[in-house]
């Protein structure tokens, strides 16, 4: 059971962020999307990422769902 309920909480968590973040590059919203800069000169360097939202709510939606399955499965050998 485990395995089985990690595979889904790893898979909706990919699913959902996965999602979210084609949706924001495809309308173009900022919130959504992921962007990556680097620059590295002689001066230093700069390192910019974008948005962790759709990480955020594809953890919270990974949570939910391993809890719903973990609870079906209970019901169902109990």
């Amino acid at each position: 059971m485990k395995l089985k309920s990690f595979i889904i909480a790893f898979s909706s968590l990919v699913l959902t962020t996965g999602l979210l973040l084609l949706i924001g590059h495809l309308f173009t919203i900022p919130w959504l999307m992921f962007q990556h800069e680097f620059t590295g000169n002689a001066n230093g360097f700069t390192i910019s990422t974008g948005s962790f939202v759709p990480l955020i709510i594809g953890l919270i939606v990974s949570f939910f769902a391993e809890r719903i399955y973990v609870n079906r499965y209970q019901k169902k050998l109990g």
